[in-house]
């Protein structure tokens, strides 16, 4: 492959840098915020998120920890909109 065929892409699709604003960022000491932790069952995701929620409890924020039902497959509707509606954030873990 020549040099000049090669093209990247870009994983996000989107066409024009900056086509999004960036989501507002959270208070560095926690400041009430809740952040969901969510375990994907990928193995050892558990071990990482252990860690993670361990960090952020140390900088005061509120913690939730759910999982999907299998690494396989999306959450379910009902998890990501309970997600949705009690945290500000969410954090994934994917590991092996």
């Amino acid at each position: 492959m020549a040099l000049e065929e090669l093209q990247i892409l870009d994983p996000t699709a989107e066409r024009e840098p900056g086509g999004r604003p960036l989501a507002e960022r959270l208070p560095a000491d926690g400041g009430g915020a809740t952040i969901a932790l969510v375990d994907i069952r990928k193995p050892r995701g558990d071990v990482f998120l252990d860690e993670i929620e361990r960090l952020l409890a140390e900088r005061g924020y509120a913690i939730e920890r759910t999982m999907k039902p299998t690494f396989t497959k999306p959450a379910p509707a009902d998890v990501r909109r309970e997600i949705a509606q009690r945290c500000d954030a969410v954090i994934e873990a994917l590991a092996d």
